[in-house]
């Protein structure tokens, strides 16, 4: 890890590897490409604003000289996006041996929605995930991949809003993103368990970052959100004392950790180690309560087939 980094991660040589890591223009994403191009992958950067990436490139490559990165675009919130995305890296044909779903967005100040029409927390932080793995399987099967799915404090509690998945009636900006991050961990732990049963020689893995001053809870304008909020302000303030909450850097780690550790089995699950899970060194984590219904991870899987209009193949 760079300087500074409050704890040690030893990361195995990925030279000759290909990583994709969505949300890597900034925060924890940018942390995590940075330590896998260090290690010497050639990191793919999907961004949805391109001057944003391009900068990112460039703090990469102060940080590491010999970084090999590729940026692409891709908007998570629009399925067209996300399959041209899928299109243009099976069309290139090199394998991907590492995929960290990492992008999100949280609790927008009103209820907004993708160009599709989904509440833009589910639409963003799982359907599109969730359409870009699977649209990438040839890919990823053919570089035996680790897959790590980021999902959030927020899902220790709570469950999928069956009802009314796309909060049309009673929108709660919490409720939704705990949904949407319960549902990442459900897509991360089924992929495993269909991964084995069909052979496809995926791996997939879980991740949380703790808390941290990350720009989720900043000025969004995209989501309409004008100024950061007095939480983040909050993070901030702890987050420079020490106190509780980490720092991006070191919330980049259980990620990291979930993506790059040899041998791990599928549902392994990483986060912070602190009482609370907010803050400290990474570590394995036993599943949420959230995490354990089977059921409700074999029906997502398939309610987000029909939904996204992407299957297994």
């Amino acid at each position: 890890m760079s300087p500074g980094s409050r704890y040690t991660l030893t990361i195995p040589d990925l030279t000759g590897r290909r990583a994709v890591v969505t949300g890597a223009s900034d925060g924890i994403g940018w942390e995590i490409a940075a330590a896998l191009a260090g290690a010497g992958a050639e990191v793919v950067m999907p961004v949805r604003n391109p001057s944003k990436g391009a900068a990112a490139a460039t703090r990469i490559h102060d940080r590491h000289p010999a970084a090999t990165l590729t940026l692409e675009h891709v908007d998570l919130s629009e399925l067209a996006s996300v399959e041209a995305l899928a299109a243009r890296l099976r069309a290139d044909g090199t394998p991907i041996n590492i995929l960290v779903n990492n992008a999100g967005v949280m609790t927008p100040p009103e209820r907004m929605t993708t160009s599709d029409g989904f509440e833009v927390q589910f639409g963003t932080n799982h359907l599109g995930h969730f359409a870009l793995t699977v649209a990438l399987l040839p890919v990823l099967r053919a570089g035996k991949a680790r897959v790590t799915s980021q999902t959030s404090i927020a899902a220790k509690r709570g469950s999928m809003h069956w009802g009314d998945l796309n909060w049309e009636h009673d929108y709660d900006g919490m409720s939704a993103y705990r949904q949407s991050k319960i549902a990442c961990a459900l897509f991360g732990l089924e992929l495993g368990r269909r991964s084995h049963a069909a052979g496809w020689d995926v791996t997939s893995t879980i991740s949380h970052p703790g808390v941290a001053p990350t720009s989720l809870l900043a000025a969004r304008p995209e989501v309409g959100r004008t100024a950061s909020t007095g939480g983040r302000r909050i993070i901030e303030w702890l987050s420079r004392h020490g106190l509780g909450v980490g720092t991006v850097e070191t919330a980049s780690l259980p990620a990291l950790m979930a993506a790059t550790t040899p041998e791990v089995p599928d549902g392994a699950f990483y986060g912070p180690q602190w009482p609370g899970n907010a803050g400290g060194p990474p570590g394995a984590h036993p599943l949420w309560g959230p995490f354990r219904d089977h059921g409700a991870a074999t029906r997502l899987w398939e309610v987000s087939e029909q939904l996204t209009r992407v299957r297994a193949s």
